[in-house]
Order: C-alpha cells, then structure tokens, then sequence
C-alpha cells in the first residue's frame, strides 16, 4: 500500500511540473513579444510619431530637449535595451528555472532521495559553528527574498495584474522594488563575509576534479573522495564568488544613480544584474534540492551544526579521517549545549 501512494505521489509531481512547464512556455512567449508592452505602455503613439519626434519634424506640443542642456525626448540606447530584456533576457530566464525545476523533478521521481548506505552510529562532529550557521540562513533568507522580489519586478505584471487589477499589482510592484532596493547592498555585504569566511574550505583540490569525472559518486561503484566541501559544493561557492559579486556590483550602480553613471552604464547594468540573477536563482534550486529534500541527513548540519559519523564518512571521507577523533555522543553534545550554548566551539575543520 506504501509502495501505490509512493507511486501515485511520484506521478502527481510529475503532472504538476508538466503544467508548469506549460505554464513557463506560454509565459516566456509573452515576454518574447516586446511590442505588446510597448502598446500597453503608450497606445496613443506609434512608431511614426516616435520618428517624427526624434527628427523634429513636429509642432510645438513635442520636444526633443529639456530647456538649454541636450536631454533628448528619445533615446535610442532605450529601445534597444527594452529589446534585450523583453526578448531575450526574460524569456530565456524563465526557461532557464522553469527548466531547473523541472530536472529536479524528474531527477527526484526517477532516482529518489539519496539515503544514508550504513546505519547512523550515534555519535556526532560539529560542522557549522553558531556564527556560521547564523550567517548562512541570514544570506539565504535574503537570497530568496531578493529572487522572489525580483522575478516579481521581471515577471509578475503577467501574472497577478491580470488575476488582482492595477491597484493590488501597483502596491505589490511598489513592495517589491522597495523591498529588493533595500535588501540588496544588506545582501552583498553578508555574502562578501561569507565567502571570505569559508574560502579557505572551498579552494580547488585534486580530488575535486576525480568527483566530477564520477558525478558526486553517481558515475561507476564506490564513494569519491572528497574534504570539508565536495566538488559540486565548491562549484557553487565560486559562482557566488564570481556571478554573485557581479551581481552585487551591478546592483549598487542600479540602487545608487548618484554618482555619475549615465543612463547608457544603467541600463548595462541591468542587463547584467538580470543575466547574473536568473542564473543564480536557477542553479540555487539544485542547491536547495541536494542540501534538503535530495540527500538524508545534509539539512543537519546546517540546523543543528553537527553531523552524524555515518554521513560525514560517506560524503566528505578526507575530512571524517582529519576529525573522527573529535566525535561526541548525543549526550556528551548535549551537555556541551547546555553549558556553552549551541556551536560556542570552532568548527572540526581541517588545517
């Protein structure tokens, strides 16, 4: 009976993210036809006007420049930036994480969660310190914030102007962007902190490139070796370090017009900003996917700060060896919480 709700579990999942991915389709090919908001956004003038305007062939109720200095009424670098965006930029986007989640899905109905080989033994290592934990979950909550805010800015005028009306869309819109402008420089400063805080634990190591060649040990027989962080762990941290910082980067010229970048450097910038964080979000599901629901035992860590000998063993092996000496039974971390308070001690990390 187990087994039939399994089953039936499975292909409901499977169904849900078929419809989705329905669901992303038609949305990015309304986002791929820029004219469409560009007929919401001024109906009453069309591409002629426009022309007409940007050669001064017109009467006095349209103007190219703004009292003596040289604003132009038209600015061409806009349109074609409008196009980036609508035509390429978004639409390509959401494919990109209606795709992600779609792979997550299959791969979880198809290969399941990846559950411990030998039984736990009980006794446990300290892996993430308080302060480090308190870190992660502050950069995550913000990180997912700050996606969902700004697939809300890209995307949601598609979704919830239609289902709610102008009034609910524009304080859901106005939320958003205050929300996103607020929480970003808060964001790249805590991830600056925590990627200086665990660089020492994610620099490139040979083994690491062995644990690709087998797919984190999905590929032939046998566990890959791996230290305090695996291969797909210290991936992900360099695309933080990398497309993270030129996400926050760009952010700044966007959140800060104040210091001299002219209109053509912001609109670059959000060009770059968009790219970067759709990427980002995207690969951030597989993240979320393998630390949770994907592998047993990994949320631990990151919630109690120990982690049982069973899966320190199986998953990060080079570093078991380096710190096994340091395991505690449950009772022995127990009365360490009580007296020194939750992840007081530096973490069993190698040297």
């Amino acid at each position: 009976m187990n087994l039939i709700r399994s089953d039936l579990w499975r292909w409901l999942c499977l169904a849900l993210a078929l419809v989705a991915t329905l669901g992303f389709t038609q949305l990015a090919m309304a986002q791929a036809d820029p004219e469409r908001e560009m007929t919401t956004a001024a109906p009453a003038i069309d591409a002629d006007q426009w022309r007409q305007v940007r050669s001064g062939e017109t009467g006095a109720n349209y103007r190219d420049s703004r009292a003596e200095s040289n604003y132009n009424l038209i600015n061409s670098s806009g349109e074609s930036w409008r196009q980036w965006r609508n035509r390429w930029v978004s639409p390509f986007g959401l494919i990109v994480i209606g795709g992600m989640i779609g792979i997550i899905v299959l791969f979880y109905l198809i290969i399941g969660r990846k559950d411990l080989e030998e039984p736990r033994t009980g006794r446990k290592l300290l892996r993430w310190p308080l302060f480090m934990r308190a870190l992660h979950w502050s950069v995550a909550s913000l990180f997912i914030v700050l996606a969902l805010t700004g697939l809300n800015l890209l995307f949601g005028k598609f979704v919830f102007r239609g289902l709610f009306g102008d009034a609910f869309w524009g304080w859901m819109v106005s939320s958003s962007k205050l929300l996103h402008n607020y929480l970003g420089p808060i964001f790249g400063i805590l991830l600056v902190v925590l990627l200086v805080s665990l660089i020492k634990d994610n620099l490139p190591k040979k083994h690491d490139l062995e644990w690709f060649k087998k797919g984190g040990g999905m590929v032939g027989k046998g566990h890959v070796d791996a230290g305090f962080a695996n291969g797909g762990e210290k991936a992900w941290y360099w695309l933080l370090a990398t497309v993270g910082l030129l996400v926050i980067a760009s952010g700044f010229v966007l959140d800060f017009p104040n210091f001299g970048q002219g209109r053509d450097t912001m609109q670059w910038a959000n060009i770059i900003h968009a790219v970067g964080a759709l990427g980002l979000t995207a690969v951030s599901f597989g993240h979320i996917y393998i630390g949770t629901l994907g592998t047993e035992a990994s949320l631990e860590g990151m919630t109690t700060g120990y982690v049982d000998e069973a899966w320190a063993k199986e998953h990060h092996n080079l570093w078991y060896e380096e710190v096994k000496d340091q395991a505690l039974s449950e009772e022995e971390v127990a009365a360490q919480k009580g007296t020194k308070g939750s992840g007081d001690a530096a973490p069993s990390q190698p040297s």
